[in-house]
């Protein structure tokens, strides 16, 4: 697509080329936002992550942001732009692996404290 360019900014480990196609391609992925509306949870259990920088002539609003994918132990992807989602993953995740633990974390939507009506995608660990 012209106008669309998705490069990898960061990631939790070293990847293949396949991983890094596959982990490029949100055209099949589990989107949070969508996931945890309506007082839904996702629970999962990550094993890896990846910070995808975007540039999309297309976007509305912003052209260049950042989407967010995380990969659960059963390969499902969830996307996400949500910072506030992973500033709190982020968190689990850095504490978490020096354990070299098994963990899970369950995705949610709160209010927005800020914004009326409106809601923000975090995460606990369970």
């Amino acid at each position: 697509m012209t106008g669309y360019n998705v490069t990898i900014k960061e990631t939790s480990r070293e990847l293949t080329a396949r991983e890094r196609i596959a982990i490029k391609d949100t055209t099949d992925v589990e989107r949070l936002d969508a996931c945890t509306k309506d007082g839904n949870t996702v629970i999962i259990t990550p094993v890896a992550w990846a910070v995808l920088e975007v540039h999309n002539e297309k976007a509305k609003d912003d052209k260049d942001y950042y989407n967010y994918v995380i990969v659960d132990k059963d390969n499902t992807r969830y996307l996400t732009g949500s910072e506030s989602f992973f500033t709190s993953f982020r968190e689990i995740w850095d504490e978490m692996s020096e354990t070299g633990e098994v963990f899970e974390i369950k995705a949610y939507q709160r209010p927005s404290k800020n914004y009326r009506d409106k809601s923000f995608i975090t995460c606990s660990i369970v």
